[in-house]
């Protein structure tokens, strides 16, 4: 990428096709979240867990893709499966996403009997916690692995593609995967 790219006007064409498309992206995500709208009303603990889960989701891989980044213009990430640096921070992402998400779990659980009484149990709501924040941690080293490979292979600068690609693919598996939690465990 030469020095022409770095203006505002190479970054912005650059950039516009890619908000454009998460655009459409996100207001699946609000669909997808308006057909739960039943389930919410009914269990308001879960309502407490939608933004906190798909936030940490988009954090955990936020933080993967900054490394990730960082790692690939300093020439150190290889993308292979044995690469001790991308197989590292996977796992470091995975581990923390095990320890954060259950005591969100019971943060909400815990906000919601102070503020009006729950309709789940406290290991429920940590079990589906735990289960969506799992399988999020998973899809978010996923989306992101992929991500800054595709945003390597095309050239683009991955600093400007891949947080923003990330952050919005994880709204929608976040509500995705919160549900699916909820269909199995409550």
């Amino acid at each position: 990428m030469g020095v022409s790219e770095w203006t505002v006007r190479g970054i912005v064409r650059r950039m516009l096709p890619v908000l454009v498309v998460l655009t459409a992206i996100e207001l699946g995500s609000g669909i997808v979240l308006n057909t739960f709208e039943a389930t919410l009303l009914r269990y308001p603990t879960l309502l407490v867990l939608v933004p906190v889960t798909i936030g940490m989701a988009g954090n955990l891989g936020s933080i993967l893709a900054a490394r990730f980044s960082t790692a690939l213009h300093l020439g150190l990430l290889s993308f292979d499966v044995d690469d001790d640096r991308l197989v590292g921070n996977a796992i470091a992402t995975m581990a923390l996403a095990v320890t954060v998400f259950p005591l969100m779990g019971a943060g909400a659980w815990l906000l919601q009997k102070v503020v009006g009484g729950t309709r789940l149990t406290l290991p429920t709501v940590v079990g589906v916690a735990l289960l969506s924040g799992t399988v999020l941690a998973a899809l978010a080293v996923a989306v992101t692995t992929i991500t800054t490979y595709a945003a390597y292979r095309f050239e683009l600068n991955p600093d400007d593609v891949v947080i923003p690609v990330v952050t919005n693919v994880c709204d929608v598996l976040g509500v995705l995967v919160l549900f699916g939690a909820v269909r199995i465990l409550v």
